[in-house]
């Protein structure tokens, strides 16, 4: 008779005492230690219980490692700064994954927080098992095998994913204290993070240490081409800093001749990055149509803390004046896109934020060679509405146009809000450029002859906008691009 898994016995790794540390990069280094202690230790028990077949006679569990920080005193940072300093007195912690995949982010948050309260900090495992889905992923000894593949149920011996723990309760401000009474330190728990991490594999075939600090969100294939073909010459010419361009199935080149496969079986969002050293480069993510995609792919991106992303994709015209091809810099989002509303209530405001405003604004007028007034002939700047009915004209327009109206909305699309309010939501600087394709409510409908000449004209100049604009926010510094607008009243040390 096989014996509860309740009644097993723990192996737990050898136990370890915190370590006060004062020194960033030495913190982050233990942190890596530890981690990699943990997971070797899950790693190596799971892959024998595999390989027996059997049923173990223990129960294995493991930790995340962890950061303690405590405070004593009121501090006055820079109140120019967004992030790198704790509201006030107390003692605040949070667990850490993938230190090594962090470890520039961790180190630099990690020297804000000690310069600006002069303590150092306490670095050990915490009290929350890691999940032995999250330490075999990726991992060259293999996959978690499906539920009823193996001859014993894999949480009666091993810790699995827990919901309770991967939420996000710190970052839409429904929670300010951990389990134990400490506040948070960071906006994403560590499991919430490998959540994120397994996620973005799975959805855009591509390994979270390619993504970029920079992200260009489109819903049209024909940017991805363009992309790529810029890429190219990009990494062909050393004097552009870039140096790898990366596709669908990690598929890496640096030579701008050679080949990049099509995976047999496209992902649901396919991504590219065209890497640049300190993870300075631009990733591009084709999210497809609709908000639900556009919430998907921001949720998981979130937690590799981008310095930005901006949204460059195709919109209808609200107004007689527009033609096809004209830009739409969005100031403000009409949110009738309705995936967040449990999340960011739609009575919030979604600001503009001045820095990507002005970097926009600037590169369409450095690419299309027009500057001041003469900008308004092929731009304009105002509310974009985005729904989530692709066919909205297909109803009595008397509602639908009236809101649009009353809004003073001048585009509309189906994911412009949503990426822009995941961004508010999640401190990440947004912004929104988007290309007038349709006027529906002109009768310039999306039809295949208007659209391929439209799209042959415009894609390039629009994604060289986009690109352009990164480029300029790339060489602001950190505190400036990360705005005080995106941040509560408590807020969390890390950004």
């Amino acid at each position: 008779m096989n014996t509860p898994a309740t009644d097993l016995p723990v192996l737990t790794p050898p136990g370890k005492p915190a370590r006060v540390i004062a020194d960033p990069r030495e913190a982050v280094a233990h942190l890596r230690a530890l981690y990699e202690e943990s997971t070797a230790f899950l790693r190596e028990h799971f892959s024998a219980a595999l390989k027996s077949g059997q049923a173990p006679a223990t129960r294995f569990r493991a930790f995340y490692p962890e950061i303690r920080l405590t405070v004593t005193r009121h501090a006055r940072p820079d109140n120019r700064l967004a992030f790198g300093y704790v509201a006030g007195p107390g003692t605040y912690a949070t667990t850490i994954t993938r230190p090594d995949l962090f470890r520039h982010y961790l180190e630099q948050q990690l020297g804000l927080v000690m310069k600006n309260h002069g303590v150092p900090v306490s670095i050990g495992y915490s009290d929350t098992p890691i999940p032995v889905h999250f330490a075999m992923t990726n991992h060259e000894s293999g996959a978690i095998p499906q539920e009823g593949a193996l001859g014993f149920q894999i949480r009666d011996f091993f810790d699995v994913p827990d919901l309770a723990n991967t939420n996000d309760d710190i970052a839409n401000g429904f929670t300010t204290s951990n389990p134990d009474g400490s506040r948070p330190l960071a906006l994403f728990t560590a499991q919430r993070i490998d959540y994120s991490l397994a996620r973005l594999q799975h959805y855009t075939a591509t390994a979270p240490e390619h993504f970029q600090n920079h992200v260009l969100f489109t819903n049209y294939q024909f940017y991805v081409e363009e992309f790529e073909a810029f890429a190219r010459k990009a990494i062909g010419d050393p004097a552009s800093g870039y140096t790898s361009f990366v596709g669908p199935g990690n598929v890496e080149i640096t030579d701008p001749e050679a080949p990049l496969p099509q995976l047999e079986k496209q992902p649901q969002m396919p991504t590219y990055h065209l890497k640049r050293e300190g993870q300075a480069g631009i990733t591009l993510v084709n999210i497809g149509v609709g908000p639900s995609n556009a919430k998907t792919a921001t949720d998981h991106i979130a937690v590799l803390r981008p310095h930005a992303w901006l949204m460059v994709g195709h919109c209808a015209g609200l107004r007689n004046s527009q033609r096809l091809g004209d830009f739409v810099l969005a100031h403000a989002y009409l949110r009738e896109d309705k995936v967040l509303d449990d999340d960011l209530p739609i009575w919030i405001p979604v600001p503009p934020l001045a820095e990507i405003q002005v970097a926009l604004e600037q590169a369409v007028a450095s690419i299309t060679e027009q500057e001041g007034f003469d900008l308004k002939r092929i731009m304009r700047t105002g509310t974009v509405a985005s729904l989530d009915n692709r066919n909205w004209e297909l109803r009595d327009p008397s509602g639908p146009v009236q809101r649009l109206s009353q809004s003073r909305a001048i585009a509309l699309d189906m994911e412009s809000a949503t990426i822009a309010a995941n961004g508010f939501r999640f401190r990440v600087p947004y912004g929104t450029l988007l290309c007038v394709s349709d006027k529906p409510l002109h009768g310039e409908l999306k039809l295949p002859g208007m659209a391929s000449d439209f799209y042959k004209s415009q894609v390039q100049r629009h994604l060289l906008i986009g690109i352009r604009a990164m480029e300029t926010l790339r060489e602001m510094p950190l505190e400036r691009i990360h705005s005080r607008k995106l941040r509560s009243f408590e807020e969390t040390a890390f950004l």
